[in-house]
């Protein structure tokens, strides 16, 4: 079940954010941007869905609304979870959601050394857009039409 994140859901969004991203922390050299987030502030301002099972959150996105398109800004998956769908279920989420609020676009960014989404994205319909450094970080970009 995919539902609007709650408080109480804090402590476990933010512990999938550390345990889905710190592996990548040897690649990039310093923690990725989801690690860094206030997902209190994001959950206070009804931003972020989890997608929760038996009363357990096993995933969650982080959407932000953009002038032309909607931002999926963060998805992550706890790892214990991976590989069961859930990531796909919260994008296809995240699709309904960009229509509901009249978007025809969902945009994306990640880092080029989280190799793994740069297969993941495409395999669901995303294309790669351009690529960019800011601040050292080496980002990707990606869209689907919706």
């Amino acid at each position: 079940m995919i539902r609007p994140a709650e408080p109480t859901d804090t402590d476990a969004v933010t512990e999938i954010a550390r345990t889905a991203f710190e592996h990548y922390i040897p690649r990039i050299g310093v923690p990725p941007i989801p690690m860094l987030v206030d997902y209190a502030a994001a959950i206070t301002a009804a931003k972020v869905w989890v997608a929760a099972d038996a009363g357990s959150v096993l995933g969650f996105v982080l959407l932000e609304d953009e002038p032309d398109s909607l931002l999926l800004d963060v998805l992550a998956v706890a790892p214990t979870a991976q590989g069961q769908g859930i990531g796909a279920a919260l994008l296809t989420f995240t699709e309904t959601e960009a229509r509901s609020r009249g978007y025809h676009r969902i945009t994306l960014y990640t880092n080029e050394a989280m190799t793994e989404n740069l297969a993941y994205y495409p395999h669901h319909g995303y294309t790669e857009t351009a690529r960019e450094s800011i601040q050292g970080r080496h980002r990707v970009f990606f869209e689907k039409q919706l």
